[in-house]
């Protein structure tokens, strides 16, 4: 177990986390609303600290960021827990359960670089479940990667109170945040949080330099508004730029949303053209077979500058982050 960042104590061993917007009132023996973050006798623990659960070396397409070190390998851990429980949770058998439930190994910080090294991969990726609920693992495997030449990267719900936002922009270089809706309804009812505190965090991680990619899950019935859609690519074009790629993903019946169908592809077709003709240059659509709809198009010439199939990279024009044909400078980390 590790101490806990970001919390108060107050009377009678009760501690207030002030690590996520939800700011759990923890009395003593309990947990928060994440299962991993447990008060006892007055001090807020970790309860996964160097406790991963999966651990995979992963293709960085698959995260999905598209613009960042494109054919790269990133060593990917994640822990269990979650601040967020959506009723379409595609990781529920990890991310929605208690550290006691799953099989654990012990992987310190150090060890994470190690192995990372070992593999020859460029980045660690904190995903797989909410890498927000294990922050002390994260900072302090990041800390110790940048020194080593290794990016760090994250895969997020975005669900961070400010402080620990900007201390988490000193060590990670990209993360991929999931928008997973536009209003405040859907948020409530089918996240179990709110939207606004994940439109600061996207923004803190964009000012800061990070590099920032979006991904959008379009629900069937629930967050499939083309209005919405119009209104979401709208805010990101006019608070990120339009060099933001934005990929929108098709949902599977999954966890606790079984009832409901799979994304009509027709649907994905028609939310990439609203966000193309509000001007956003890289607009993606993913979680489903595509031969053009993963590609990297120059925004000025439009010749193919990166051809992905799956999450593999066929080929790729971009040089010293630039296109081959015309020289435009393309948004990115490409090497």
């Amino acid at each position: 177990m590790q101490e806990a960042q970001f919390y108060n104590k107050l009377e009678n061993n009760i501690v207030r986390c002030q690590l996520c917007p939800k700011k759990c009132v923890i009395a003593d023996g309990k947990r928060g609303d994440c299962k991993v973050r447990e008060n006892q006798d007055g001090v807020l623990y970790s309860l996964v600290y160097g406790k991963s659960c999966a651990v995979n070396v992963d293709p960085i397409e698959k995260k999905p960021l598209f613009h960042f070190l494109p054919g790269s390998e990133s060593y990917s851990i994640g822990t269990v827990g979650c601040n967020l429980h959506c009723l379409f949770c595609q990781n529920w058998t990890t991310a929605q359960q208690k550290p006691e439930s799953v099989i654990n190994y012990d992987l310190s910080p150090k060890d994470v670089v190690r192995k990372a090294t070992a593999e020859k991969c460029a980045t660690i990726a904190y995903t797989y479940n909410e890498p927000i609920i294990f922050y002390e693992y994260v900072v302090d495997t990041a800390k110790i990667a940048k020194k080593k030449g290794i990016r760090s990267i994250l895969v997020t719900n975005g669900y961070i109170n400010k402080e620990p936002a900007l201390e988490l922009t000193k060590y990670v270089d990209a993360a991929n945040i999931d928008l997973k809706g536009f209003t405040e309804d859907y948020y409530k009812k089918v996240c179990f949080a709110e939207l606004k505190p994940v439109l600061e965090t996207i923004k803190i991680f964009k000012d800061s330099g990070m590099w920032v990619e979006l991904t959008n899950l379009i629900v069937p019935t629930l967050n499939d508004d083309f209005n919405k859609i119009r209104e979401m690519c709208r805010w990101i074009k006019d608070n990120l730029g339009n060099d933001v790629p934005l990929h929108f993903s098709r949902f599977y019946p999954m966890y606790k949303l079984e009832n409901l169908p799979s994304t009509p592809v027709e649907t994905l077709l028609k939310a990439k053209e609203i966000a193309v003709d509000l001007g956003l240059r890289y607009v993606y659509i993913g979680n489903i077979p595509t031969k053009e709809h993963e590609n990297t198009h120059c925004h000025v010439c439009k010749k193919l500058l990166v051809k992905r199939l799956g999450f593999s990279v066929l080929e790729n024009n971009i040089k010293q982050g630039r296109c081959k044909f015309c020289s435009e400078r393309i948004a990115g980390v490409w090497e």
